[in-house]
């Protein structure tokens, strides 16, 4: 039996279960997601209660061809062939198990925790050592409760070090970690404020964290961070580090930027050493001087702890979606390959519907802990079971063991020089490209020759924070409301397939666009889910019928246009939406309307009215409440004269973004999430973290210019230098969506931390902004809004909302999306 197959009778005994075994079935693969599961034979799927009940989702796991569980009760139907481990706590059940994995194993653990850089530092220990260890990690930043226990599960008896980072953002999280990781050796990171809403004060967040190392042998910190704490680590043995005192046992004390490196001196064990780091930036210094400390503490030379710190690579966690050459969409994933990341890279992958064919461009994988053969073994069967269509692999091992992959298509290179002479002839055409290599082979160089070319501005989309604003407005949702997501006008400038694909994937229930063609782009985009029509219009109904979208039915008129299409096309009951003005006053049927609307609906067979739905005016503000619970009060009367008529229920909805966190009483059957979406709610302070900006705007200087006090800038010669200074010509005009309204000092920029005013008339293309204070040079980065300098501030500049700014954005700003 290999060290992570369990029989289901042992795991049942494991975690004190009861219920009874069909078949004592081996399982190797542990699942908490239905609509990920690859090697269903082995797996057991935990039915974990979150935002959403895993209970739900037992079929969907079972249809997939799982026969074993883990619940909190069985299921109501009878699934044959299925063992069901019943439980009182399904995620205590979960680290239980990998807790008892943990203990078979006699290997060094490191324990990596703090506010900030715990990723980092684990991903470059892993880096500098894994030539001398066989190191197992969490995948990406798998340190929640859930992604601990998963990452400890990856343990084998040929591993020699873990790494482990955990996260905690509530009192009492950590023991449960701690029990699964069981580190020998602890890490504390940067303290910063992440996380701080969940805990009374610093001290009990601090005195948390610190419980990860309660058992271990010693504990690696910044001597400054816990001089507060000095009874509380009494018990620990300690290496530190400090910038500041000499006391610690790593002490630097000379810092210099040598040729766009960092060069660092310090003292170390009574003698003077030197380190070089690749980086510049304050949170990189710090999280590469953790790792030096650590390097020094198991006994690495100074010097070759210097040499393999001046080789650190940048750490990329993110998965990065662009628009490819011939119609293609490229997921760059170019900088790490290992088994488990790759499938979580082949999930997000699986979740694009945008082309029917799914590429997967592979190199070897490195420091795997597996033997060869099994090794590609397992990475074959996880391509299969993702039904990639076409493999294409780099490298010599998989070149060596090519006859173990079996997709309709497959190439294989030795080399990436041998794939980039041969990418014309592999002949990329409407395809959804994987990217997916170890640091050694280069990838970014394919990357470039598939993504399509476009300015330098861009666009930058945060998948997983649009994900965490999702579940926060679904977390104030009333049990069994459903959730319709608003896409239209290219969702509010952040593009089309690219968040409905993620929309769908989490199972939203609706999503709604303004016009019939916006609705046909997201079918042609393989999206399936039920799909709104705010302003359906009559000579679109062909289109609409075709594509299967769902029109809003606002005026006599259209109603009566559309009775009659669907008398002349035979069609019946087919879905459409009512609206109703309760006082907005824009679209939809009045309160004195109603009775004759009720007259046309009685026994009409050539339409089934799915929902009725207003729009509140005024929800976030509270000088308005007493309208808005009149529009609520005009809403209620109007559906039920409504479903009176038409005998029958349907979805009602009336809460907007602001409307969800404010009015609870107004949810009804659903509610419609548009602008929070993006991380922008105006009941909902800029400062609270629970909504996160998904969009940031990033442009670069072309060229940087001394000018003289008095000298004028820009068409009009409307802005003049106010005394000697230089100025900075960025690529971003009012053709990419800066609007001139911006210039003249009326709009700034962020350029290297400092926030920088515009200089003279917005142009097309481009536009100046004053860095007389800036040290700044041509190809910087300039932001022109992301999560510190937030849009909100922009649209204040100019007397506008959000909305516009967003909306503004030229389709000629290249979007890129990003997954963690």
């Amino acid at each position: 039996m290999l060290s992570n197959q369990y029989s289901i009778t042992a795991v049942k005994q494991i975690i004190n279960a009861q219920g009874d075994i069909v078949t004592d079935d081996l399982i190797s693969i542990l699942l908490t997601d239905s609509r990920r599961i690859n090697i269903a034979a082995e797996g057991l799927f935990f039915a974990l209660s979150g935002r959403r009940n895993g209970h739900e989702f037992i079929a969907e796991a079972y249809a997939a061809g799982v026969r074993n569980f883990v619940v909190k009760q069985g299921p109501e139907i009878k699934l044959p062939g299925a063992n069901f481990l019943i439980v009182d706590d399904v995620l205590s059940a979960l680290q239980k198990l990998a807790q008892h994995h943990r203990s078979r194993f006699n290997l060094d653990v490191i324990g990596i925790t703090g506010s900030n850089g715990k990723t980092i530092v684990k991903e470059w220990l892993y880096q500098l050592m894994a030539v001398d260890k066989n190191i197992v990690r969490n995948p990406k930043s798998y340190n929640s409760q859930i992604g601990v226990p998963l990452s400890v599960w990856q343990i084998n008896d040929r591993n020699n070090l873990g790494i482990f980072e955990a996260g905690i953002s509530l009192p009492g999280e950590m023991d449960n970690l701690e029990a699964i990781i069981k580190p020998n050796i602890g890490i504390l990171t940067h303290l910063g404020t992440a996380h701080d809403e969940g805990f009374e004060n610093t001290r009990e967040k601090v005195l948390e964290k610190l419980k990860l190392f309660k058992n271990c042998k010693l504990l690696i910190h910044n001597y400054d961070q816990l001089l507060d704490y000095k009874k509380d680590i009494a018990n620990l043995k300690t290496f530190t580090w400090s910038r500041n005192f000499k006391q610690a046992d790593l002490y630097v004390f000379s810092e210099t930027i040598i040729k766009r490196n960092y060069y660092l001196r310090a003292r170390f064990d009574g003698k003077e050493i030197e380190c070089l780091i690749p980086f510049l930036d304050e949170a990189s210094i710090e999280n590469a001087i953790v790792c030096w400390a650590t390097l020094l503490y198991l006994g690495y030379p100074s010097a070759e702890a210097d040499k393999r710190l001046e080789r650190l690579n940048p750490v990329s966690m993110r998965l990065e979606l662009k628009t490819g050459i011939n119609d293609c969409s490229v997921i760059d994933d170019s900088y790490n390959s290992d088994i488990q990341s790759l499938e979580i890279a082949l999930n997000f992958l699986n979740q694009q519907n945008q082309h029917k064919k799914k590429t997967l461009v592979l190199s070897d994988i490195f420091q795997s802990g597996l033997q060869e053969d099994v090794l590609y073994k397992q990475v074959a069967e996880l391509i299969r079971s993702k039904k990639v269509d076409k493999f294409i692999g780099v490298g010599e091992a998989l070149v060596k063991h090519q006859d173990y992959f079996e997709p309709p298509e497959k190439f294989f290179y030795k080399d990436t020089t041998e794939l980039l002479n041969s990418l014309l002839a592999l002949g990329f055409k409407s395809e959804t490209i994987l990217i997916k290599g170890s640091r050694s082979f280069e990838f970014e160089r394919v990357s470039r020759a598939l993504v399509q070319k476009t300015h330098e501005t861009v666009m930058e989309i945060n998948l997983n924070a649009m994900l965490n604003n999702l579940n926060y407005y679904k977390s104030k949702l009333k049990p069994g409301v459903k959730l319709m997501a608003m896409v239209k006008a290219f969702s509010y400038g952040s593009g089309t397939f690219e968040l409905a694909n993620m929309l769908q994937y989490n199972k939203v229930d609706y999503l709604a666009v303004a016009y019939t063609d916006e609705g046909i782009s997201l079918r042609q985009a393989g999206i399936t889910m039920p799909i709104m029509i705010l302003n359906a219009e009559q000579s679109a109904f062909d289109k609409l019928i075709e594509f299967k979208l769902e029109p809003v039915i606002f005026s006599f008129g259209l109603f009566d246009d559309f009775i009659k299409y669907a008398q002349q096309n035979d069609i019946t009951n087919y879905p459409v939406h009512l609206k109703i003005d309760t006082g907005m006053h824009r679209l939809g049927f009045e309160p004195f309307e109603i009775e004759t609307l009720c007259d046309l609906l009685e026994e009409n067979k050539y339409v089934r009215i799915l929902s009725m739905f207003s729009h509140l005016a005024a929800s976030e503000a509270a000088k308005h409440d007493e309208f808005t619970q009149t529009q609520i009060s005009r809403f209620e009367k109007a559906a039920k004269k409504i479903e009176k008529c038409l005998g029958y229920k349907v979805i009602k909805h009336l809460s907007n973004t602001s409307g969800i966190t404010r009015w609870p009483s107004a949810q009804f059957d659903m509610v419609r999430l548009g602008i929070g979406l993006y991380g922008i709610d105006a009941a909902v302070p800029a400062d609270d973290s629970a909504l996160q900006p998904i969009t940031s705007l990033k442009t670069s200087v072309s060229q940087v210019k001394k000018i003289a006090a008095g000298d004028t800038i820009g068409y009009g010669r409307n802005g003049v230098m106010p005394k000697d200074g230089k100025i900075a010509t960025v690529r971003i005009g009012y053709a990419d969506g800066y609007l001139r309204a911006f210039g003249n000092g009326v709009g700034n920029m962020l350029v290297n931390g400092v926030v920088v005013p515009t200089i003279g008339n917005v142009s097309m293309d481009m536009c100046m902004i004053d860095v007389s204070a800036v040290d700044v040079k041509e190809g910087d980065e300039v932001i022109v809004f992301n999560e510190q300098h937030r849009i909100e501030e922009l649209a204040s500049q100019i007397g506008t909302i959000p909305y516009e700014i967003l909306t503004n954005i030229s389709q000629r700003v290249k979007r890129v999306y990003f997954y963690e």
